[in-house]
């Protein structure tokens, strides 16, 4: 992927603290796909864009996916706490998250559904504990319809940080 003269955002959700990592709860002070989506920008240059919501999701694991489940099946749209001012500007935008049910969290598709990402490049990267990408980036497709949506990287979260090469990689295999 040449990314020379291009305009790259890395917007990331992640959610530090209690975590499911390698077959046991874990306390992250980064979350994976954070970690991801700075590794993203140190490859690109891109710059940084955190999806923040309004609500603030239990540190307690099991709880935040109990709020995950119930947002997915109401097929929610967290309000999120900013915007991205000059989202027209960008043409490639890198987008982490963790696989929350199969998919994304539905604060990610609160995002994308925010803006006109009318010919943009959407590249996925997921982090997860054994799901993969599941159907994230043909969810992704359907809330942007006029984006193109590249082949997505899912990296397992308890390996994220050794993973700056596959990352590095899957970049230039684009």
């Amino acid at each position: 992927m040449d990314l020379s003269n291009k305009k790259v955002l890395i917007a990331y959700f992640s959610h530090a603290g209690e975590n499911y990592v390698n077959g046991a709860m874990k306390r992250l002070e980064i979350g994976n796909s954070k970690v991801a989506a700075e590794m993203i920008s140190e490859i690109t240059g891109g710059e940084l864009f955190f999806i923040d919501t309004q609500y603030k999701y239990p540190d307690n694991h099991m709880e935040k996916i109990n709020i995950a489940k119930k947002e997915l099946e109401e097929n929610a749209r967290p309000e999120l706490t900013q915007k991205v001012p000059d989202m027209e500007n960008y043409d490639y935008i890198f987008l982490c998250y963790p696989n929350w049910w199969g998919t994304c969290p539905m604060a990610v598709f609160t995002f994308l559904e925010e803006y006109d990402l009318t010919g943009k490049t959407i590249v996925p990267l997921c982090t997860h504990e054994g799901s993969g990408l599941s159907n994230s980036v043909k969810d992704i497709a359907k809330v942007s319809p006029k984006s193109i949506v590249t082949k997505g990287l899912a990296v397992q979260g308890g390996k994220v940080s050794s993973s700056k090469n596959t990352i590095s990689n899957w970049i230039q295999t684009l």
